[in-house]
């Protein structure tokens, strides 16, 4: 075992006494040693009760015969974030999170190891770290909150306040009504109820392979969920006996299902940065070109909020994410059917008996919402190497759309033109210096998308930016534009007053500006638009790569002089 680097042999002493002060007994140190990587805290409401996950699953460590060992990790609320610096360190903690596990898991030679996330930038976090140090490893989340209710039985949740405080700016609705909606929208722990970052990650697990069925919506309050993480816990275990460790499950074909399935959802926008890093993570080459050619093959079978009214409780009614693996399985040349999990069977095993569609939450092959997917990569003059929009939030007639550009050099100047009644249907707002180094941070978009909803301006005004959105985004919103502005890509460039066309079904994002006038501006650039920066903000600004690569840190060249 791993763990023998630490508790074998008579040179090992000095490390089996500090190991008896945890408590460990004799007969402990023949069993597997587990790490248990929690990232419960108080700040969080998808992460509050993860201490009883942590217990639940280092019961089924010690039940299946190992030795758990629990640490914690950082936790980033996105929701409590937006609108401010804080957003800044959302995307930026993804990798403190993978290095904390890396650092854990390495300095103490353990066997095997579970993961517990549940919120947004963290399951990615956990599953790059996990990646590098490569031990069986299980994931099993906190689980999706409910959704909450209105008086008269309508189901809300974050994303409607967000977009109230648009109706209040607007004067559609008073502040005691948005004060009745906040109260109730987020009515206790969990991830967001929507299929939002959190969820759809969570889910996407479910085909990657690494989490057990059910993981992506068991609710967070029930003891369903406790049942699940006392079960990964016991897996783990299993896993370290048959020795299959995380690097087994994912590769390029689970990837591609991981895709398939969130295309088939219309998930975050942001699934497609963090897959992208976790291929990285992986040694896997995936090209944002194979992900744009997938994107065009799968149907879009499901749609949960933000792009209606059904929440992951209601997923999880009808079967949950297996319903959508089976019946992707019926499909040519969508799923790799034959990939392991860590349940112990391959994933068409895994989605065998599991009901038909219900026809309303989840669709039929036969009845599909649209014949591609719920997400688009968009590719043209005014994104060369990409950009992503979740066409599942997006009204028909907004697919093509042409309009004159808006430019603000940062979400702030552009949240305030939106709520002072400045921006008028038609226009296309253009939000740059946001990306993954000129934020830097890459924050989300959720207060301005949500206040163009809030206003009325959702289904007439279309927004781009080399930022990012968050899940419960809906609307003509097009994120990651890359190269980003403070590269230097065509975004820099943009006046207001140009002409941009979107057109999602040829998945085109062109500025209509003639080339010796783009040359011209290119040259007079003075550069990015920087911010004082210090702390990590600073290393990571220096360090990042672009969106299209999944912003991820480049390792600094090593200038010694030879390997050892």
């Amino acid at each position: 075992m791993r763990s023998d680097a630490i508790k074998r042999g008579f040179e090992r002493a000095p490390h089996r006494s500090l190991l008896r002060a945890t408590g460990l007994r004799d007969e402990d140190f023949e069993k597997p040693f587990i790490a248990v990587a929690n990232s419960y805290c108080d700040v969080v409401p998808g992460h509050v009760h993860l201490r009883q996950i942590a217990d639940a699953v280092k019961q089924g460590v010690r039940e299946a015969g190992g030795v758990p060992f629990e640490f914690n990790t950082i936790a980033v609320d996105d929701g409590i974030a937006m609108g401010h610096e804080g957003m800044r360190y959302s995307l930026p903690s993804r990798e403190l999170i993978a290095d904390s596990v890396e650092t854990m898991v390495r300095a103490h030679a353990f066997d095997g190891l579970v993961c517990i996330p549940n919120c947004d930038k963290i399951v990615p976090g956990m599953i790059m770290g996990a990646l590098r140090v490569n031990l069986p490893t299980v994931f099993v989340s906190g689980g999706p909150m409910r959704a909450g209710k209105l008086p008269d039985g309508r189901s809300i949740d974050l994303i409607t306040v967000f977009e109230a405080v648009g109706r209040v700016a607007q004067g559609a609705m008073s502040e005691a009504e948005l004060e009745e909606i906040e109260r109730r929208a987020c009515p206790g722990c969990g991830s967001c109820a929507g299929l939002f970052t959190a969820n759809s990650m969570n889910c996407l697990m479910e085909a990657l392979g690494i989490a057990l069925p059910g993981n992506g919506t068991v609710p967070a309050d029930t003891a369903e969920r406790i049942e699940l993480a006392r079960r990964a816990g016991r897996r783990v275990v299993e896993l370290v006996r048959e020795g299959l460790t995380l690097r087994r499950f994912v590769t390029q074909e689970a990837i591609d299902n991981a895709f398939a399935l969130d295309f088939s959802m219309g998930g975050s926008t942001n699934t497609v940065l963090h897959l992208l890093a976790i291929a990285r993570e992986a040694e896997i080459d995936y090209p944002l070109r194979r992900v744009d050619e997938l994107s065009r093959r799968v149907p879009h079978l499901c749609k949960i909020a933000p792009s209606s009214n059904y929440h992951m409780e209601d997923l999880h009614r009808v079967g949950g994410v297996p319903v959508l693996l089976r019946e992707l399985t019926k499909a040519d040349g969508i799923l790799h059917s034959e990939a392991p999990t860590v349940a112990g069977s391959t994933l068409r095993d895994v989605v065998r008996g599991v009901p038909d569609p219900d026809g309303e939450v989840v669709r039929s092959l036969s009845n599909p919402y649209a014949p591609d997917g719920g997400l688009a990569v968009l590719w043209g003059s005014l994104a060369p190497r990409g950009a992503v929009v979740k066409t599942a939030a997006i009204v028909p007639q907004m697919l093509r759309f042409r309009g004159k550009a808006r430019v603000f050099d940062g979400e702030d100047e552009a949240n305030r033109a939106i709520l002072n009644g400045q921006i008028r249907p038609g226009e296309v707002v253009v939000i740059r210096y946001e990306g993954p180094r000129g934020g830097p941070g890459m924050r989300e978009m959720l207060a301005p998308t949500s206040n163009l909803m809030g206003m009325g301006l959702g289904e007439s005004v279309a927004l781009i930016t080399d930022g990012r959105f968050s899940g419960g985004t809906r609307g003509a919103c097009v994120g990651h534009v890359s190269p980003e502005a403070a590269a230097g890509g065509p975004i820099a460039y943009v006046r207001d007053g140009d002409l941009i066309e979107i057109d999602i079904p040829a998945r085109r994002l062109d500025l209509l500006v003639e080339d010796r006038e783009l040359s011209r501006r290119r040259a007079e650039w003075q550069g990015p638009v920087r911010r004082p920066l210090r702390g990590w903000l600073a290393r990571y600004a220096a360090m990042v790569s672009s969106a299209d690569s999944g912003a991820v840190l480049g390792a600094p060249e090593w200038s010694g002089t030879k390997e050892v």
